[in-house]
Formats: C-alpha cells, structure tokens, sequence
C-alpha cells in the first residue's frame, strides 16, 4: 500500500512519515534529527477517545455511564487497532530500526496499534478534528458491530461474580500483578484470585478493562464462554 492509499490525503505528507516512524528508527538516525510517533500517538489516543465516546453515547441513548465505558474500552482496544492498522497496511508503512525489524516488530500487535493512533493525532495536526473524525469512523461503526456481536460489552465481572456468590464458601478477588510502558499508553495486568489462589490473569489499558479481561478468562476456564 502505498501514502496516496490511505484514506485520507495529507497537505504536510512530513506528518505521515513521522506517524509511521517508530522509537527505534529515529533512536538509530540520531544524527539526522528524525522525530518519532510518541508524542503523536499521545495525542490521536484522545482523539480516538472523543470520538469513540461520541459515538456510543449518541448510538446507545439508553445505556448507563458504566457499560458506555465498557463499549469504547471493547472498540479502542489493541486487538481492534491493530486489525485496522492490517486492514489499512500501515505495517508496510512503518520505519522501523534493524533491531525492531529484525525481532519481527512490523508483525507486533502494540506497534501496529500506536501506529493507528500516532496517524490519527496527525490527520488531526493536518486536516482538523472533523477530518480526524471521519478517518475514524470510517472503521468505527463496524468495530462496534462485530464486538457487539461478539459479545465484548458483556460485564465479565459481574458474570463471574453472580457464579461465585452460588457458593458462600467461595471468595473473588482482583489484585494488580504488574505495569507495562509509558506514562500515556500504559498497560496494566491484574489477576483474579479465587480462594486466594491465582486463578486467571488479564491485561489492559485500564485497571477496569484489564480487570474485566481477568474476568473473562476465569470464565473461560469454567467453561463459561
């Protein structure tokens, strides 16, 4: 694929090249000056954000401020981004340093994610917010579709807490187990301890999502889902 591809069509093709350039390239072209995607990505994150929250809100009228949260949490996540970002052929796009090449980084699902998001804050940078809105809800609406279907707005916790309070004996908790990246794009791991035992663990850009991925996956070793 190539820049004239993408859906939207840049005026400053030089916000593109560093959307697509990662930490490691610009760390091995020092000399050069390059800058990388961070500060991009920090900033399409919250656009995505407005946007995504926007979105649900006005299709969901009826849905309480908990399960809204659950929604975008299920449609920003790095699953989603990096699908859009395969879809949009960013990782032919991508300057990578030899290292990160080499360790099989254009196949990375968390580069590949950013790389949606550094792209966003720089259609944003370029064309303005309702440009940006547009690229986003160019795949949007059939991220919502197909997690809607999948049933990733169901409330996991809640699910595993309602089949543990059948038994009184029986104790749930979560405990935070571990922190993983920068400061704006921070991952989190919690696992969820049943009778004080690890019994499942999950990981998100929350400690609520990533509670509700523990969640799940206890649910999954009970046969649940």
């Amino acid at each position: 694929m190539e820049k004239d591809e993408l859906i939207y069509q840049f005026h400053d093709t030089g916000l593109l090249t560093t959307a697509m350039t990662h930490s490691s390239y610009a760390n091995e072209h020092r000399d050069q000056h390059i800058q990388n995607n961070e500060r991009l990505e920090f900033l399409g994150d919250s656009i995505l954000g407005l946007v995504s929250a926007d979105y649900v809100f006005h299709r969901y009228p009826n849905v309480p401020e908990g399960q809204l949260t659950k929604m975008r949490a299920a449609v920003v996540c790095e699953q989603t981004l990096y699908e859009v970002a395969k879809e949009l052929g960013l990782d032919h796009l991508l300057l990578l340093g030899r290292g990160e090449e080499n360790g099989g980084g254009r196949k990375r699902p968390s580069i590949l994610a950013d790389s949606v998001e550094a792209l966003i804050g720089a259609i944003y940078l370029d064309g303005g917010l309702e440009s940006a809105r547009t690229f986003i809800l160019s795949f949007l609406p059939a991220k919502v579709d197909l997690a809607e279907q999948g049933g990733a707005f169901r409330d996991y916790k809640t699910a595993l807490q309602e089949i543990v309070q059948k038994n009184r004996q029986e104790t749930l908790c979560y405990r935070l187990s571990g922190e993983s990246g920068p400061d704006h794009d921070k991952r989190f791991t919690v696992q969820v301890l049943l009778n004080r035992n690890i019994f499942a663990e999950g990981t998100g850009r929350s400690k609520k999502e990533a509670e509700q991925m523990a969640a799940k996956a206890a649910l999954e070793l009970m046969g649940k889902e």
